[in-house]
């Protein structure tokens, strides 16, 4: 991957403070994955950026390069990778990812 892709996706997740790189956006997914971890994250009430990788090809290879992480969705707070689908989904049930987005409820 291009150093300019990989510098334009690291922009992206420092413009906002949680960024989802998903599969269509929040109101019509485009995989289950995505659908649910957007799922939680409006369960979550915050405010984020959704980067539908399915409009550029070269973001969407990109960003597993960006991470070393292979599968989408990815989650970023604070422009850190907090993971995909299984991490959130656990980071939900436990009660970890509501302690982690508390800062930023609407």
């Amino acid at each position: 991957m291009t150093d300019t892709v990989h510098q334009q996706i690291d922009n992206l997740v420092h413009e906002q403070d949680i960024v989802l790189f998903m599969k269509g956006t929040p109101q019509f997914p485009q995989c289950g994955f995505s659908q649910r971890v957007a799922a939680m994250l409006e369960q979550q009430e915050v405010s984020y950026a959704a980067v539908n990788v399915l409009l550029d090809p070269a973001i969407r290879e990109g960003i597993k390069s960006y991470t070393d992480w292979p599968t989408i969705p990815q989650l970023y707070v604070k422009a850190e990778f907090v993971g995909g689908c299984d991490i959130i989904t656990e980071m939900h049930e436990s009660g970890e990812l509501t302690e982690l987005l508390a800062p930023f409820k609407k």
